[in-house]
């Protein structure tokens, strides 16, 4: 992030995670994020359990963000993966000033929406 006389100001890989998850909620061919027992215990334990399935990496300004998402039964997989990736990448980069180099989707499951 910027520095300047102000001082910095660092977003919490955890922020982006849950401005990537809200914005795969707002995907209604999207039926639920997915997450390992290990992922899930670990955001319980942390208290960041609204960023299920979703995992961020930040190196210097640029942001990795990996997805695992449920999509709805009867959907176009790969087209819903690219809206999602393209509005991932627009709402993070709007929000947090970041650079998103890359939206990594894995597609866990199918469930009826």
């Amino acid at each position: 992030m910027e520095e300047g006389r102000r001082g910095k100001v660092k977003i919490a890989d955890h922020v982006i995670a849950m401005i990537a998850g809200m914005a795969a909620q707002e995907c209604k061919e999207i039926v639920a994020m997915a997450g390992g027992f290990y992922e899930d215990l670990s955001k319980r334990v942390s208290g960041h359990g609204a960023a299920k399935g979703v995992m961020v990496k930040v190196v210097e300004d640029e942001v990795t963000i990996d997805m695992r998402v449920i999509v709805a039964y009867g959907q176009k997989i790969d087209r819903v993966c690219m809206s999602l990736q393209e509005k991932v990448k627009e709402l993070v980069e709007r929000m947090t000033g970041l650079d998103v180099r890359e939206v990594n989707i894995r597609v866990e499951g199918i469930k009826p929406a």
